[in-house]
């Protein structure tokens, strides 16, 4: 059993996950703002308090859990730009102070494809930023760069999926298509438990073809 602190644990990723690890019998720590207690899973515990405050945070994060940094901006658009920085940078670089502080065992960070993109262009320079907070903050991490998940309520990407397809089998377009492709929901949530309960396994960064070997 391990303990698990999580950030942005009530939102679509993260209560999927938060259910997971309970039933696999894992510790686990939502942290929240006031006024959400009421969305955590039943058996987690509750943590209350300014995800933008390291001083916040620390007091809930024990010593040598896994801190999963789930917290930013739901359905990341280029109109959001400025919501980037105010909430997703502003709260990875209070997670990464706490957690150094706390001595946090290990980071885990969903980060974004880096592959330069053009319309989402400030969304991953906010999310590279975000990473080398973590790296500043000398934390044993696992960074997990998706492009975009597909799961219940975020089927329409799949309308794509042909087009996808034909452009990684073009030499030209190849390694974009690759880099930017889509992943399921059940890949990032293997993905996920696989970082927090054997990254020793893992590369320190697992982009989407790494996320897509973990099956449907």
């Amino acid at each position: 059993m391990k303990t698990i602190f999580l950030t942005g644990g009530t939102g679509y990723i993260g209560i999927r996950l938060t259910r997971l690890l309970l039933q696999r019998g894992h510790r686990v720590i939502l942290f929240v703002r006031p006024g959400s207690e009421s969305k955590v899973p039943s058996g987690a515990v509750v943590a209350v308090g300014n995800p933008f405050d390291p001083e916040s945070l620390r007091p809930h994060i024990p010593e040598a859990c896994v801190f999963v940094q789930l917290l930013g901006v739901p359905h990341p658009s280029p109109r959001k730009r400025d919501l980037f920085y105010k909430i997703d940078l502003k709260s990875i670089k209070a997670s990464t102070e706490a957690a150094k502080q706390a001595k946090a065992g290990h980071f885990v960070y969903v980060s974004v494809a880096q592959e330069p993109s053009g319309i989402m262009r400030d969304y991953q320079q906010v999310r590279a930023q975000g990473e080398q907070s973590v790296l500043a903050g000398n934390l044993p991490h696992t960074f997990i760069r998706p492009w975009y998940v597909v799961g219940p309520g975020h089927w329409w990407p799949m309308l794509l999926w042909p087009l996808y397809k034909f452009l990684e089998m073009l030499p030209a377009t190849r390694r974009k298509a690759k880099a930017l492709g889509l992943v399921s929901l059940g890949q990032m949530l293997k993905a996920l438990l696989a970082a927090i309960e054997q990254p020793e396994d893992l590369k320190e960064v697992l982009d989407v073809s790494e996320i897509r070997k973990f099956g449907v």
